[in-house]
């Protein structure tokens, strides 16, 4: 069956494409699934059924990652020529485990008019699971039915009980410290003992005990017993740069591994995914990619192509897998490619502590981040506001904080020599912040596409997004900033900055500046309104499916990468007996 490239039907729309030279990577060799992606979703993706038995190419756009011997966790700042200063490439520190961000050298993306939006693309083995924060909570019940609860947004065709066991699953492979809470929309997982909190945070939880805020240990993919070959965290409290022991969760740490060992992943780096192939029957047939060391076109076969290049590059491939049979982009008949696009809501508020000054120099023993945490606590019938949030809090005696110099007490700062040195000692770790992490309500403002004249410099069009709060999403994060005030001042502090107002939408975060975009190859009964079935499978191609956040209905107030690997281990598993069976 003949394959068709979607080249000529957009360069009409798109004059600067200069289509490369095509190579066919053995060209008669056809695997049983190509992987688009290496993190999350991807990882899983290749563990699951390469140990099914499929063999399986996977496609990363950026290089190989192994953080044995490419992090930086026991590096001094005084290592970088910048100190530990971020850069565009690693905004989150020099160190930090990234390569990517959200301007990613001659990689565009475009807003349109009206639009601030950030989108952050990770370009190395295992993507972003290198360098997040490690924050693994479930999605409950009601985030599953959230239309049923409040007529908002839609129900998944899913329940929480469908996932439950991959969450299971998935916290048995990878582990993860908690406590058992019983809390109803915060389902509890099979954890490992969580780190004693440290002295800030207990601190924190008096405030909140009085407030009636829960306020529980966090639920960390870090390890604080020895789980599945990798040792204990040994609490540098470096995460973010990569683990050089594995003990905490990435995928090329814990989910590459296994694959690899199988025999049966081909692992291809510095592959830039153009589109996938389809032939003339609208099956797909394989991935086009870019070999990013010569520009060249390269193309992979397979029997199946699962896509987990993140919710909006996998949206971008599909948009630009356009022929005469997909005119719309591929298994797009309903329209909802790229639609329904939603991040995480947030804003912050700091606060100084009397109360904490003069504090005893001591060891702040812990993994990287928070060791509690306050779930959701509230009963919404009494709030203007339909979805929740959680709130990540932060303090301790990190690097000193000169920026607080400036009058929030009596000692005004400047100056040289003991009298400054005293000052800073005095200030050392009575600081504390708090940030809003919440649900924003999927609305038809929020969508990517692609854009009619821009590509990137790999020739490939890029996307242009669109993106709107609704009042929904800003009397959420007013209420953020009132709670984290309220707590502030609970605890004998001082807020840091003034209450932004209702023409500022009172500090929310820009869309995707938290890093949570789901939702643009969303799953649903019905062809019409959706892209993938419940088992995240094409209406339209039955051998094409998504891995990553994009199958998401809704976008809960929990982080959702442990939904991300939960959701694929269980589609991979559905596409393993399918194989078994013939129908795939």
């Amino acid at each position: 069956m003949r394959e068709t490239l979607a080249y000529p039907r957009l360069s009409v729309r798109h004059p600067n494409i200069k289509r490369p030279r095509v190579e066919i990577l053995g060209a008669s060799k056809v695997y049983d699934v190509c992987i688009v992606g290496s993190g999350a979703g991807g990882g899983m993706a290749a563990k699951v059924l390469t140990e099914a038995g499929a063999e399986v190419v996977l496609l990363e756009a950026g290089p190989k990652w192994d953080a044995a011997k490419d992090s930086a966790m026991f590096k001094w700042a005084y290592d970088s020529p910048r100190r530990g200063s971020g850069t565009k490439t690693r905004p989150f520190g020099d160190f930090d485990a990234s390569i990517g961000g959200w301007d990613v050298e001659g990689e565009p993306f475009t807003t349109a008019p009206g639009t601030e939006f950030m989108w952050w693309r990770s370009r190395m083995l295992g993507g972003r699971t290198n360098h997040w924060g490690r924050i693994s909570l479930r999605f409950g019940p009601y985030d599953f039915r959230s239309r049923s609860r409040d007529g908002l947004g839609d129900d998944w065709p899913i329940s929480y009980d469908d996932l439950a066991p991959y969450y299971d699953k998935v916290d048995d492979l990878i582990g993860l410290y908690g406590t058992a809470e019983g809390l109803p929309n915060e389902p509890d997982g099979r954890f490992l003992p969580a780190p004693e909190p440290r002295c800030y945070e207990h601190f924190v939880k008096k405030g909140a005990d009085r407030l009636g805020i829960t306020c529980i240990p966090s639920r960390m993919s870090i390890l604080t017993k020895p789980h599945g070959g990798r040792p204990a965290c040994h609490y540098c409290g470096q995460c973010g740069r990569g683990c050089a022991t594995h003990s905490n969760f990435s995928s090329p740490s814990v989910l590459l591994p296994p694959a690899l060992a199988t025999g049966r992943l081909t692992l291809i780096t510095g592959a830039m995914a153009r589109e996938v192939l389809t032939d003339t029957e609208g099956k797909a047939t394989g991935v086009s990619y870019v070999r990013t060391s010569d520009g060249t076109e390269q193309r992979v076969k397979a029997r199946i192509v699962v896509l987990a290049a993140s919710a909006c590059e996998s949206a971008r491939l599909l948009l630009n897998s356009r022929s005469v049979r997909f005119p719309n982009g591929l298994a797009n008949s309903s329209g909802v490619v790229g639609r329904y696009l939603t991040d995480t809501t947030g804003t912050g508020v700091s606060g100084y502590f009397p109360a904490l000054m003069d504090g005893i120099p001591h060891n702040e023993d812990g993994t990287g981040g928070l060791h509690l945490y306050m779930p959701w606590w509230l009963d919404h019938k009494k709030l203007d506001f339909p979805r929740g949030y959680h709130i990540e809090f932060y303090g301790g005696r990190g690097q000193p904080e000169a920026w607080i110099m400036g009058g929030v007490h009596k000692w005004n700062g400047g100056g040289y020599g003991k009298g400054l040195k005293a000052d800073y000692r005095k200030l050392y770790g009575a600081t504390i912040g708090f940030g809003g992490r919440g649900e924003m309500i999927p609305n038809e403002d929020c969508y990517c596409e692609i854009d009619p004249t821009t590509v990137d410099k790999w020739g490939i069009p890029v996307l242009r997004f669109h993106f709107k709060w609704s009042d929904y999403e800003i009397k959420q994060v007013k209420h953020m900033q009132e709670t984290f005030r309220e707590l502030i001042t609970t605890l004998g502090g001082t807020p840091l900055s003034t209450m932004p107002g209702k023409d500022e939408n009172y500090g929310i975060s820009k869309g995707g500046e938290i890093i949570h975009e789901v939702g643009t190859t969303r799953m649903g009964a019905s062809p019409k309104t959706s892209v993938l079935n419940a088992n995240c499978q094409a209406h339209d191609v039955p051998n094409l499916f998504v891995a990553d956040a994009g199958p998401f209905v809704s976008n809960a107030n929990k982080n959702p990468t442990w939904t991300i690997l939960a959701l694929a281990w269980r589609t991979c598993e559905y596409i393993a007996e399918e194989r078994r069976k013939g129908n795939l």
